[in-house]
C-alpha cells in the first residue's frame, strides 16, 4: 500500500537503521522480558495465577490484532507520522505499566503496549529494505534480524537481572530512555511519506481477520491452563476462531478491494517465506519455553544461572548475522537457509540426548550451534522473502511476515507444552510397569528405596517422575528436529534474488 521510496543519503541512512534497530529490539525484548517478572507482579497486584497471565495474553493478542492493519495505517497517515506515533506510544504505555497498581490497570496498559508495539517492526523492517539497494538487502536484513532474533532471547535473562537487581517495574521502565532516542532519532533522519487520503478500509476483512486471530491466540494461551478441549471456554474460541478465518477467506477472495491484497500471495517466493517464518518461530520460543522449565525444574538451576545459560545462544545468531550479512549476496542463499536448518537440526538433535547430568557446556554449546543455525536461516530467508515482491507491497508484506512468525511462536509453545505433558503421563505409565515388586532389580535397592515403607515409595515415585520428565523433554526436542527437517525441501520452492542493482540503486549506495 505504501510507495517505496528513494534512499536517502548514506549519512542518514546509517542513523536511520540505529533508530528502526532500537525499535525492533524494544519490541521484540518485550515478548519476553515480563515473563521472569509475572511471580513478582502477581504479589504485587494481588492476583491470582490464572489472572496474572493475562498481563502476557493481553499484549499478545492485542499486538497480533493490530500487526495486519500495519499497511494500512503505513499509507494512511504516512510511514514516519505512524512509525512516531508508534514509538510515543509504546514508550508511554510501557511507563504506565510500570506505574500500574492493580491488574485491572497492568491488562489495559499491556492492550495499549500491545496495539502500539504491532506496527513496530513491520515498520523497521519495511524501512530498512526500502532504505537499502536490494544489493545490500542481505547486510539489512542481518541488522534487522539481530534485534528480531535475539531480543527474545536474551530478554528473559534481562529481565531477571532487573527484577532481581530493581524491581519488576524496571522491566517496563527500562523502555522508557531507548523510545526517548528512538523518537528523537526518527524525527530528525527518517523522511517522511505523503500520507493518502480517500483510502478505502475494508472494515469487515479486518475485523474477521481480527476474530480469527484473537480468538486463535486467546485459545492458545489458556489452552493448557483449561485441559484444552475439555473447556467450553476453549471449544468456543475455536470455533469463534475458525468462523472468522472462513469469513475472512470468503470475503477476501469475492471482494473487489479487499483488506489484504491477493498479489502478496501470488509471490511464490513470499508465499513460501511465511511458510518457513512460522516454523522459525515454532523453534526459536517453543525451544525456549521447554529450556527455561528443564533448566530450572528439573536440573534446579537458579533462575539467573538458567538466564545466563540461554544467553549463549544470542551470541550464536549475533555472530551468524555478521558472516551471513557479507555472504548472503555473494553465496546462492538458498544454501544458507539449508545449512541454518540443518545447525538448527543438530542442535536439536544434541538437546533429544541431554541427560540429567548434562553439563553446563553441553548446554552452552547446543545453544550456540542452534544460534548460529537461527542466524543463517533467518537473514536469506528474509532476503529472499521480500526480493520479488513489489515495493508498495513491502510495509503490508512485513506485518503478515510478523504475524506469521509470532503465530508460529504462540502455537509452536501451545503444541510442546501440550506434547510435553503427554509425553511425561506415557513415560511415567511405562517406567511405572518396572517398578514391581517381583522384578529382581528391585530385590536389591537399598534400604532408602524399600517400597514397603511410606518413605521408599515417596522417593522411587519421585525419582520415576524424575526419570520421566527427562524422557518427555527429550522427546519434545526430537519432535522439533522432525519439524526442522520436514521444513527443509521448502528451500526448493524458492527463487534466488537478482542481486544486480540498477545504476540508480548503485548511484544511491556509493552516496
Amino acid at each position: 500500500m505504501t510507495a517505496a521510496v528513494p534512499a536517502p543519503a548514506a549519512t542518514h541512512r546509517g542513523a536511520i537503521t540505529v533508530c528502526v534497530m532500537l525499535a525492533t529490539i524494544m519490541q521484540a525484548l518485550d515478548t519476553t522480558i515480563a515473563n521472569v517478572a509475572l511471580p513478582y507482579m502477581q504479589s504485587s497486584l494481588s492476583a491470582a495465577q490464572d489472572q496474572i497471565n493475562l498481563v502476557l495474553t493481553s499484549y499478545i493478542v492485542a499486538a497480533a490484532i493490530m500487526m495486519p492493519a500495519t499497511g494500512w495505517l503505513s499509507a494512511r497517515l504516512g510511514r514516519k507520522n505512524l512509525f512516531l506515533l508508534s514509538v510515543a506510544g509504546f514508550t508511554f504505555a510501557s511507563v504506565l505499566c510500570g506505574l500500574a497498581g492493580s491488574l485491572g490497570q497492568m491488562v489495559l496498559f499491556r492492550l495499549l503496549q500491545g496495539v502500539f508495539g504491532a506496527t513496530l517492526v513491520p515498520l523497521s523492517q519495511a524501512v530498512l529494505l526500502d532504505e537499502y539497494p536490494p544489493a545490500q538487502h542481505g547486510s539489512a536484513m542481518a541488522l534487522w534480524g539481530v534485534g528480531v532474533m535475539v531480543g527474545p532471547i536474551l530478554g528473559p535473562t534481562l529481565g531477571g537481572w532487573l527484577t532481581e537487581t530493581y524491581d519488576w517495574r524496571w522491566v517496563f521502565y527500562i523502555n522508557l530512555p531507548v523510545g526517548v532516542l528512538t523518537f528523537l532519532g526518527l524525527s530528525r533522519y527518517l523522511h517522511r511519506t505523503t500520507p493518502q487520503r480517500g483510502l478505502y478500509f475494508d472494515g469487515f476483512g479486518f475485523l474477521t481477520l481480527a476474530v480469527a486471530i484473537g480468538a486463535l491466540q486467546m485459545m492458545l494461551d489458556r489452552g493448557e491452563q483449561l485441559q484444552w478441549f475439555d473447556s467450553p471456554e476453549i471449544m468456543a474460541e475455536a470455533a469463534l476462531s475458525g468462523l472468522g478465518l472462513y469469513l475472512f477467506v470468503v470475503h477476501t477472495l469475492t471482494a473487489r478491494r479487499p483488506f489484504l491484497d491477493l498479489r502478496l500471495f501470488r509471490d511464490r517466493n513470499f508465499a513460501t517465506g511465511m511458510i518457513f517464518i512460522f516454523v522459525v518461530g515454532v523453534i526459536l520460543l517453543a525451544t525456549l519455553a521447554l529450556l527455561t522449565p528443564f533448566l530450572q525444574t528439573l536440573l534446579n538451576y537458579p533462575v539467573m544461572t538458567a538466564g545466563m545459560l540461554l544467553a549463549p545462544r544470542g551470541v550464536g545468531t549475533m555472530l551468524a548475522m555478521i558472516i551471513v550479512g557479507r555472504l548472503v549476496s555473494r553465496v546462492d542463499p538458498r544454501w544458507l537457509v539449508a545449512l541454518g536448518l540443518l545447525l538448527t537440526a543438530a542442535a536439536l538433535w544434541q538437546m533429544s540426548r541431554f541427560s540429567l547430568d548434562v553439563t553446563a557446556t553441553m548446554l552452552v554449546w547446543s545453544g550456540v550451534v542452534q544460534g548460529l543455525g537461527l542466524g543463517f536461516l533467518f537473514v536469506p530467508l528474509s532476503t529472499m522473502t521480500f526480493a520479488t515482491l513489489p515495493a508498495d507491497l513491502r510495509t503490508s508484506g512485513t506485518a503478515l511476515y510478523s504475524l506469521s512468525r509470532n503465530l508460529g511462536s504462540s502455537i509452536g509453545i501451545s503444541v510442546v507444552i501440550y506434547l510435553l505433558g503427554q509425553f511425561h503421563s506415557r513415560a511415567h505409565a511405562n517406567l511405572a510397569e518396572f517398578v514391581q515388586p517381583f522384578r529382581d532389580p528391585m530385590q536389591h535397592l537399598p534400604a532408602l528405596l524399600d517400597p514397603s515403607t511410606a518413605a521408599g515409595q515417596s522417593l522411587l515415585e519421585r525419582l520415576v517422575s524424575q526419570q520421566a520428565a527427562l524422557l518427555a523433554y527429550l522427546s519434545d526436542f526430537r519432535f522439533m528436529l522432525y519439524v526442522a527437517l520436514a521444513a527443509l525441501p521448502l528451500v526448493l520452492l524458492m527463487r534466488r534474488p537478482n542481486h544486480r542493482a540498477s545504476d540508480e540503486e548503485l548511484a544511491a549506495a556509493m552516496e
